[in-house]
């Protein structure tokens, strides 16, 4: 019976020796191949920074004023109103052609 293996792909980099050396130093502490110790690194770094870029943190009052404003949207105001007036108007004579806006 066959195994399947996980498909891997290559990540090279070119770096200073001085960073070459600091990197195999770090590795070596933490007991990682310099291979392991990058890519443990970066990829807690890529998820640190998607988590930043794609989570929204809201403190229990914030989370709850949203709630409510979802759950009880406040009424449009005029200026409101006439901006999707104005959207609709647009929608239906542009319907199939490029999006342009006149104000």
């Amino acid at each position: 019976m066959e195994t399947a293996t996980a498909k891997q792909d290559r990540i090279g980099a070119r770096v200073p020796h001085e960073v070459y050396e600091t990197l195999c130093r770090a590795a070596e502490l933490s007991g990682a191949t310099v291979n392991q110790f990058l890519v443990q690194a970066a990829l807690k770094e890529a998820q640190a920074v998607i988590e930043r870029e794609e989570v929204i943190r809201l403190s229990p009052r914030d989370w709850n004023w949203l709630l409510d404003l979802m759950e009880n949207p406040p009424k449009p105001t005029p200026a409101l109103t006439a901006a999707m007036k104005r959207y609709q108007k647009v929608k239906r004579d542009d319907a199939g052609t490029s999006f342009n806006w006149e104000p």
